[in-house]
């Protein structure tokens, strides 16, 4: 499956981004993902994230065969939130961990 990103339309306090979903063999399908704008301030999460939290809810809801809308919800901020945090977290703890080199005796 590829998703493509076609841009986003800004209406009021949402926004709706819109993709087109291409699988082999098949005509490409329209979907649009809606957002409150106002999760992203809440949740710390910054609007350029918007088409990459999209393109997951996507991809999830296509894979569970879920019709009609698609939105993104607190939800979805909450879990992408902590999966960065882990990420950093992980990452961090990496930087960390010893370097193992052998002793100038063992060299």
């Amino acid at each position: 499956m590829e998703v493509k990103y076609l841009g986003f339309e800004q209406r009021q306090n949402a926004r709706s981004y819109q993709f087109d979903v291409v699988e082999k063999g098949e005509p490409s399908r329209h979907f649009i993902v809606t957002a409150d704008v106002s999760l992203f301030h809440t949740h710390g999460v910054v609007i350029q994230e918007g088409p990459s939290l999209c393109v997951g809810k996507l991809v999830a809801d296509l894979e569970k065969n879920v019709v009609g809308a698609h939105e993104l919800t607190a939800d979805d901020f909450r879990s992408f939130v902590n999966a960065r945090s882990l990420a950093v977290a992980k990452r961090a703890e990496m930087r960390k961990a010893p370097r193992w080199r052998q002793s100038p005796a063992q060299e």
